[in-house]
């Protein structure tokens, strides 16, 4: 074995001399060097000037970071094309945020798969939208959980003589004049009920009068304990703030409390959680992936070897696992927290496999953490992921990765137009053949020419995004060769949001239970949304129906 190379110590930087200058002894610097330099050098060294003084102003304010001043040198980070690449805005767009629609490369928007479409640079002319009246960004059919009140005319009624014209009758339009009212109040309301008490005075019975009917003893019913699960695990609110909230109100919540009723709910509508993980493990396609988290109480997690024994190793890192299950036209959406990684959690779940299914598609990005124990699937590797590392070196290789985003756009492009189609596995991937087949092929024989040809340094931004992309070419390129298979992970990344979300506000979870409660009721909601269902009625339907949900949970999923 060869002698592993020592790495020299850097050398140490000597911290510049400070120099402390105002903006008058600037300007009086700049225009005694007006004369001595050229027009464009005067240029070139009065924005030099004026943004070191900026970067210095900025980062003499208290709540300056890093990512502050990255977004205001270069602005807001975009992967789209036309921000990537705007010479080619006019040819090409994104649809969103990651990589989509591109007009004018492969096929023309609203045409079917395998017709005939214009040639490149051809783009279909926008659709103008359709001017009329507005309630503001949401129209009132958006307002499903609002009440809606009738009002007739006083005056007259459908079959009446016009009071104008005096000849005709007037009759109901179709739609209604409409005004949508918006009122404040507490999220968790509260009622008092307070009952007459009768006292005889020989005997000193009490008499007391009885509650309305459908008011129990308990104080927190079904849908407040709903509503302070949604803040927390759905807007990510901690209990403090829905506290501190409650109180300018006038209707105190304390912390504590939310907690002990989100405790006692999750006990209910667990049946529920196990069903939704035994039915993603029968799924036909499973994302995985996971961002860091925090869980106080949790103590380190001591490494196994292959056989099973411990390695004398402890894991101290703390994740949060999202994992997105396709079963048939539903959804499901799962999230476990702890020392286990994504591949790990992936791989509990598919122990509940019924043995006699295909191997399902399992889509990731790169990362060995995400398949690690998975035996037996389909592997499929983020496009979009390679993707991005193309789009970082941009400014330094803007040719090349043009070139490559254009491709791209193209797939993307032809696979959106497969989804509004609503072909079939099968049909999609014989679309994919045909169309995308071709694209990925001279983009392979690009990819290797760059390499192998020796046009780019292998050590460089684009050499690097390179090798990644054809390392991974095989698993990135399922989609020309299974039915089903996605082209990225971004619906799984999408769901971890909500995870991001709690972890930002709240910075940790304080013990192990609470974790477990925050994946419960994580997976319940977002998986009702990813289903068109509302998570707060199924929340509240789940805690009334506990005994016929603990009985039956196949029956209580929110598609059902």
């Amino acid at each position: 074995m060869g002698q592993s190379k020592r790495r020299k110590k850097p050398t140490p930087r000597t911290a510049p001399q400070r120099l402390v200058v105002d903006h008058l002894e600037l300007e009086a610097v700049l225009e005694r060097a007006k004369g001595l330099i050229s027009e464009q050098d005067f240029s070139t060294l009065k924005a030099i000037a004026e943004t070191l003084a900026f970067l210095t102003q900025e980062l003499e304010r208290k709540g300056t970071s890093i990512h502050v001043l990255r977004r205001l040198i270069f602005g807001p980070r975009s992967e789209k094309m036309a921000k990537v690449c705007p010479e080619a805005a006019g040819q090409t767009s994104d649809d969103g945020g990651s990589p989509g629609k591109q007009e004018g490369s492969g096929t023309a928007p609203g045409t079917k798969p395998g017709t005939d479409a214009p040639a490149a640079g051809e783009a279909e002319a926008p659709k103008q939208r359709k001017k009329g009246a507005s309630h503001g960004r949401n129209g009132a059919g958006e307002y499903t959980g609002a009440d809606r009140v009738k009002v007739s005319l006083a005056s007259m009624q459908s079959g009446d003589s016009c009071p104008e014209c005096l000849k005709g009758k007037v009759y109901p339009l179709k739609e209604p004049k409409v005004i949508v009212r918006v009122r404040g109040m507490a999220p968790l309301q509260a009622t008092v009920f307070e009952l007459e008490r009768l006292r005889c005075n020989e005997c000193y019975t009490i008499f007391t009068a009885p509650a309305p009917e459908g008011v129990s003893a308990e104080k927190y019913d079904e849908t407040a304990a709903a509503m302070v699960v949604l803040f927390r695990y759905s807007a990510g609110l901690p209990f403090n703030r829905v506290e501190k909230l409650q109180e300018c109100l006038g209707i105190p919540l304390p912390a504590s409390t939310q907690w002990e009723v989100a405790y006692t709910a999750s006990d209910l509508v667990q049946p529920a959680h196990d069903e939704l993980v035994r039915q993603a493990a029968q799924a036909e396609l499973l994302h995985n992936d996971d961002t860091p988290m925090r869980i106080l109480d949790l103590p380190p997690m001591q490494n196994v070897d292959e056989d099973g024994d411990p390695d004398g190793k402890e894991r101290t890192g703390v994740y949060t696992s999202g994992i997105v299950a396709r079963k048939g036209e539903h959804t499901i959406a799962l999230y476990f927290s702890g020392h286990q990684h994504a591949g790990e959690n992936l791989a509990d779940v598919l122990s509940r496999r019924a043995k006699d299914l295909d191997p399902p598609i399992h889509m990731c990005d790169a990362l060995s953490c995400n398949t690690k124990d998975i035996k037996g699937t389909f592997l499929a590797h983020c496009l979009a992921h390679a993707r991005r590392k193309f789009v970082e070196v941009e400014p330094n290789f803007p040719n090349e990765v043009k070139h490559l985003l254009e491709e791209l756009g193209q797939v993307y492009h032809g696979d959106a137009l497969a989804q509004e189609q609503g072909l079939s596995p099968q049909d999609r991937l014989r679309f994919h053949q045909q169309h995308s087949g071709p694209i990925m092929k001279k983009l392979k024989e690009w990819l290797d020419d760059l390499i192998d040809g020796k046009k780019i340094e292998p050590a460089s931004g684009l050499g690097v995004a390179v090798k990644y992309l054809r390392k991974h070419w095989v698993p990135m390129t399922l989609f020309l060769r299974h039915p089903g298979s996605p082209l990225d992970n971004n619906i799984c990344e999408r769901i971890l949001k909500k995870a991001i979300i709690h972890r930002k506000n709240s910075l940790f979870y304080k013990t192990v239970t609470g974790a477990e409660v925050g994946d419960i009721f994580m997976s319940l909601i977002h998986t009702a949304e990813l289903n068109g269902a509302d998570p707060f009625d199924y929340l509240v339907a789940l805690q009334r129906h506990a005994e016929h949900v603990a009985e039956t949970p196949g029956l209580w999923m929110p598609w059902n």
